[in-house]
């Protein structure tokens, strides 16, 4: 990543709607690193009357760096997430949180409607080993942040009762010859993977 001036000048990733969780999450670790994370957190006070020479320098840098703040947050957001006429850091800030941060109620709903497409999603015909792991994979991900927890193992076999019937013999050979229990994620498409290649080297 590039910087200019030390602040990070290069696209980290685009808030959509979808990816709030990952999104916050790298904006916080952002702003954290350039000690902008209290700016954006709680603003900054307008001059009083008949400020000092020391309040306007402060006044000044403070504005700069919000400008600079608010920059980073207005060109990682979808156009259609967040006002352009919105000068302050801070106010962007809230808005977003408010509307993405849903209630325990709210997530709870999210959370029932992630369970049921997770527990309904099977290997489609002719779809690759890489693209429903990255697939269901998306699914976890989303349940985990509404709370859910998840393991390996429970992904794992997942994974292999979904699987498109021309793997039957791959997966009962896995579970054969490996301990199913400690099997990793990474572990398990990696074994699919190379047997998928092997198959289409083959014709």
């Amino acid at each position: 990543m590039g910087t200019n001036g030390g602040f990070v000048s290069s696209n980290l990733l685009t808030m959509g709607g979808n990816n709030w969780e990952r999104w916050i999450a790298l904006m916080k670790s952002l702003f954290g690193a350039q000690e902008f994370l209290e700016l954006v957190k709680n603003g900054y006070e307008d001059l009083g009357e008949n400020p000092t020479i020391v309040q306007r320098a402060t006044f000044k840098e403070l504005k700069k760096k919000d400008c600079k703040t608010l920059f980073y947050i207005q060109h990682n957001v979808h156009s259609n997430h967040i006002e352009k006429k919105i000068t302050r850091s801070k106010v962007a800030w809230d808005i977003l949180a408010k509307f993405y941060e849903a209630s325990d109620n709210v997530k709870q709903v999210k959370l029932q409607s992630l369970k049921r497409k997770y527990e309904f999603m099977l290997m489609e015909d002719g779809e690759r080993i890489s693209d429903y792991f990255s697939k269901l994979l998306a699914v976890v991900n989303l349940m985990k942040a509404c709370g859910e927890v998840v393991s390996d193992q429970q992904v794992d076999g997942k994974i292999m009762r979904s699987l498109s019937s021309k793997f039957d013999f791959i997966v009962v050979g896995i579970q054969e010859a490996k301990e199913v229990k400690t099997l990793k994620i990474e572990e398990l498409q990696s074994s699919l993977e190379a047997h998928e290649m092997l198959a289409i080297e083959r014709g």
